[in-house]
């Protein structure tokens, strides 16, 4: 594996449409390109608190047999899942000041 992807467990999993539960995923280190296209993305422009599934759903690659990873799908993630992906992106990435900025989350 490369040394910019990661593998991480969800503690719940993710259920999808069919009820088959994605424990196991794969996310990248977050890049520059990421950051800029997020902030133009229109779901975020018009709620800041959106920020957070969309960068996520450009750095997770897949979850389980699903991918692409979209905010939509992310948003079936139970809050302690979805917690868990934060701290593994704040890790990976040493991210000092934490996922959500001030005031987003």
């Amino acid at each position: 594996m490369d040394y910019t992807y990661f593998e991480f467990t969800l503690p719940k999993g993710l259920v999808d449409a069919n009820g088959g539960i994605h424990h196991h995923g794969i996310m990248r280190l977050v890049t520059g390109k990421d950051e800029i296209l997020v902030h133009k993305d229109s779901q975020v422009q018009q709620d800041p608190y959106y920020r957070i599934l969309v960068i996520l759903s450009r750095v997770i690659t897949r979850i389980g047999n699903l991918s692409p990873v979209t905010p939509k799908l992310l948003e079936q993630l139970f809050l302690v899942d979805l917690i868990y992906v934060q701290n593994f992106f704040n890790r990976i990435n040493q991210h000092q000041g934490g996922l959500a900025r001030s005031g987003e989350f």
